[in-house]
């Protein structure tokens, strides 16, 4: 296992309870005589920390490990900066749910203590990277490690598109949007929208529909190897947007097309050696324990 000496902070801003995570944090991995390193917009918040401080997009050059304190939400945002840096990550819970964050701040120094001995599992989570065009010019991209959406943003108003998948159209369709998710994503916005879900060791896209104008539309699984192609009607009057993770997005036109595929660089997710898929989905998604016992 690596040895991590560089270790970087990454914390949701706006959260008292985040900031007091990240002092103890940076307390223990002090007294372990570890390097630390801030990114420079929760550095802000902390006066007088006396320690290097860096923005995310560099601190998967400078870090071998990089610990992310916040929900899931915030782990989305640090993956699209740190799968590029082949960096691993690992995350504090300090959202809701809490599906990639698996530490819990009552045992972070317990845990810790444990990934810093080398014990530890590491997952391979790969990424969707899509670029928008216009009349075959890009005009805009992005990448989730979640989903992408095609929605109508602010409008009521159904979307029509057509879906194409490794150049074999696939068909039309009158909707309220598109979801296109990663096995990761596949317990986010897709689980609301009625895909299945996905182990993450799975290499596989699902593709479901957002309230479909019709009855027999359903979720197709591909090969994560698949070549997707969305192509907005012109016929439209709304302008839909397309989001990344819920969290970055990019304005479309009548005619455009989305390109999404599978991003070569992946993000190295680090869990504690007791982590288990189906227990976190025991625990988050209010699955039955063994019959007969309270315990999950």
């Amino acid at each position: 296992m690596e040895q991590f000496r560089n270790i970087g902070i990454i914390g949701r801003m706006g959260s008292a309870r985040v900031l007091e995570t990240i002092r103890r944090l940076k307390r223990y991995l002090i007294g372990r005589h570890l390097h630390v390193i801030l990114e420079d917009t929760i550095a802000e918040m902390l006066p007088g920390h006396n320690l290097q401080t860096s923005s995310r997009k560099l601190l998967g050059e400078v870090c071998d490990l990089v610990i992310v304190v916040g929900g899931d939400g915030s782990m989305l945002g640090a993956a699209r900066a740190l799968a590029q840096h082949n960096t691993p990550v690992l995350g504090i819970n300090r959202g809701s749910l809490g599906f990639l964050t698996d530490i819990l701040p009552e045992h972070l120094e317990s845990q810790i203590s444990e990934v810093l001995a080398g014990n530890y599992t590491v997952e391979q989570r790969f990424l969707l990277e899509t670029e928008v065009r216009r009349n075959g010019a890009p005009i805009g991209q992005g990448d989730a490690l979640n989903d992408v959406v095609l929605h109508p943003g602010k409008s009521t108003r159904m979307i029509e598109f057509e879906l194409f998948i490794d150049g074999q159209f696939v068909y039309s369709l009158k909707a309220d949007g598109l979801i296109i998710a990663t096995p990761t994503g596949s317990t986010a916005y897709a689980l609301s929208a009625g895909g299945p879900i996905m182990h993450p060791r799975l290499d596989a896209i699902v593709i479901v529909p957002m309230y479909p104008h019709t009855l027999s539309s359903r979720p197709i699984v591909v090969d994560a190897d698949s070549e997707l192609k969305v192509i907005i009607s012109e016929d439209m009057s709304i302008y839909p947007l397309v989001s990344f993770d819920g969290q970055n997005h990019v304005t479309c036109a009548p005619g455009d097309t989305l390109h999404i595929q599978r991003k070569p660089q992946k993000l190295r997710l680090i869990h504690p050696l007791d982590h288990n898929f189906y227990g976190v989905c025991r625990d988050k998604l209010g699955w039955g324990s063994r019959l007969g016992q309270d315990n999950k």
